[in-house]
């Protein structure tokens, strides 16, 4: 029984310890300096490679718009995406989007990069095989390259793809940002001419700020049950069927809704230029809470 006791006391310290720490599983470890990235990159070497185990493993934290160089791996290397957004690059193919829960594998001697997103920083372990020889380092990445994609690379059903996936991401992100009132998230994603259209009114960025952070309206819940993206250009149009439980004026209403988001992508960034909201027929409809 003692030894039940003392097993069950140290998982509940580890899942406090998670907790608090917000997913951080291993420290950032030493600043690293700029040689082959740009942007601030912090290293941690968990397991360096022996004769028994011949790979390194090692912890790498980007802020947002760090990024290493065009790089290869003789041995290859595999990414575990555990924290944040970046992206992943191979020669002649296009930039991808990388998510927390992500597993990356860089074929060996393929050149390639890697890093944050200009919004969002991100953490990953990695895994590299020594016994080949080490990192080839070469040239570093271009603004374009990082910005809008690889010259080389086609805008084909893979680039599409990880565009839509991020836009729905994004659109995602935003509920939970309007229901926890974060201002300086929201403040970044809309445009500066962006307009929202409500039940009762529309108006600019400003006044939908300061409506959001009065609580005048609280977004408190959006239950998305179907979300699509169309991509025409640098435009991507997103229409969600929600459910939204919202606080209006001090009262508590829920109210099934037609919602149509409007993006541009500017400098590398989808910003948001239209909110709409259309209200529909269903159960619910300015029903109060219970």
């Amino acid at each position: 029984m003692k030894h039940i006791f003392y097993i069950t006391l140290l998982l509940c310290c580890i899942t406090f310890n998670g907790i608090a720490q917000d997913g951080d599983i291993f420290p950032k470890g030493e600043k690293a300096a700029n040689v082959h990235h740009v942007g601030n990159v912090w290293l941690n070497e968990l397991s360096p490679a022996d004769q028994v185990f011949t790979y390194s493993t090692s912890v790498a934290t980007f802020d947002p718009g760090a990024r290493l160089d065009w790089h290869s791996h003789p041995g290859g290397q595999i990414l575990l995406i555990t924290q944040g957004v970046g992206y992943y690059q191979e020669k002649g193919k296009s930039k991808q989007t990388v998510r927390k829960g992500d597993v990356v594998k860089c074929q060996p001697g393929v050149e390639h990069w890697h890093g944050a997103t200009p919004e969002n920083g991100v953490t990953y372990i990695a895994t590299s095989p020594t016994q080949n020889g080490k990192t080839v380092w070469l040239k570093r990445v271009t603004d374009e390259e990082y910005g809008s994609g690889s010259s080389t690379a086609s805008k084909g059903t893979s680039y599409s793809n990880s565009q839509e996936k991020d836009v729905l991401a994004l659109s995602k992100d935003k509920w939970t940002w309007m229901a926890d009132k974060n201002i300086d998230k929201l403040k970044d994603l809309f445009d500066d001419k962006s307009v929202f259209v409500h039940m009762g009114g529309s108006w600019g960025k400003q006044q939908e700020l300061d409506v959001i952070k009065s609580g005048g309206i609280h977004y408190k819940k959006a239950d998305v049950h179907e979300a699509s993206v169309q991509i025409i250009g640098n435009t991507a149009i997103v229409l969600n069927s929600i459910t939204l439980l919202a606080v209006v004026g001090g009262n508590e209403v829920t109210n099934p809704f037609i919602v149509t988001e409007v993006y541009t992508m500017e400098n590398g960034k989808w910003k948001m230029g239209s909110l709409s909201f259309t209200k529909t027929m269903g159960p619910g409809s300015d029903q109060p809470k219970k």
